[in-house]
């Protein structure tokens, strides 16, 4: 087994995702592992950064599949023992001229940026060694979200008592409802994408507290994060930061030094603490 501390990037073949990869390989001291759900797209990526004289490692990850999520659980901890530093980067989002209807974009989205991300969390968190760090990508969309969400809808999202399964259950609601042609008279905003942030972010706070009960000594951090408005096939190309820029803030919270005690379960923006 391995002493080698390690780092594991969900989404990691392309935009932020590559850009947060790239940045752990110069910064991080250790093995750093760019995750694809495609293993082509994320060997060719591999191979880019190999070219800018960089190292990272490759291991398949679809977190919409459960064997796959479990098979690199198994594999981190035969080869290290555990895990360093955890990015939950992947998503999707549907553009805005997209034709599908509205109910099956819910369906998708959620499906991967929340209930995938919850699955990446439930297998992987338990493995996180102590001053471990553990980064959610969410979105600025996630306030705008909030802030479109009625008022019980806000107090249940804001609420620092929330459990993991009334959040499932009001990520689960918001597809129904969708389903059901009644999520605006539900109290729902009309963003998939924004919904499915909202719940990535009161997530990270739900697992920050959890964190706080049962491992507290052992000085784990685990935040959400908004990279901005960053150009990737998701944004286009209009957006004003870089991939790299995009990086910036998922990195810093991921390279918080050993013993540095916050930020903890907020949601970070330029570096910077945001209320929620």
């Amino acid at each position: 087994m391995s002493n080698t501390p390690v780092a594991v990037v969900t989404g990691g073949n392309k935009g932020i995702g590559l850009a947060i990869v790239r940045a752990l390989c110069k910064q991080f001291s250790g093995d750093v592992y760019l995750t694809a759900r495609e293993a082509g797209r994320g060997q060719a990526a591999v191979a880019e950064l190999q070219k800018e004289g960089l190292k990272p490692l490759f291991h398949q990850l679809d977190i919409n599949d459960l064997q796959s999520i479990r098979a690199l659980r198994d594999f981190l901890k035969e080869k290290y023992g555990g895990l360093n530093v955890l990015v939950n980067n992947a998503g999707i989002a549907f553009k805005v001229a997209d034709t599908t209807p509205f109910t099956t974009q819910a369906e998708v989205t959620l499906k991967t940026n929340f209930f995938g991300t919850r699955d990446v969390c439930t297998e992987l968190l338990p493995l996180i060694k102590p001053n471990g760090r553990v980064v959610n990508v969410s979105s600025m969309v996630a306030v705008s979200a909030l802030a479109k969400c009625n008022r019980d809808l806000q107090q249940k999202f804001r609420s620092d008592t929330i459990t993991e399964e009334e959040l499932v259950k009001l990520m689960t609601k918001f597809v129904e409802d969708t389903k059901n042609g009644v999520h605006e008279k539900e109290g729902w905003p009309n963003t998939a994408y924004g919904v499915s942030k909202i719940g990535v972010t009161v997530l990270s706070r739900i697992h920050a507290r959890m964190l706080n009960e049962k491992r507290k000594a052992d000085q784990i951090l685990l935040n959400a994060c908004c990279p901005g408005w960053v150009r990737t096939d998701m944004a286009g190309p209009n957006a004003t930061k870089s991939p790299d820029e995009g990086a910036v803030t998922p990195v810093y919270l991921a390279l918080l030094p050993p013993g540095a005690g916050e930020p903890h379960g907020q949601h970070v923006s330029e570096k910077k603490v945001r209320t929620w």
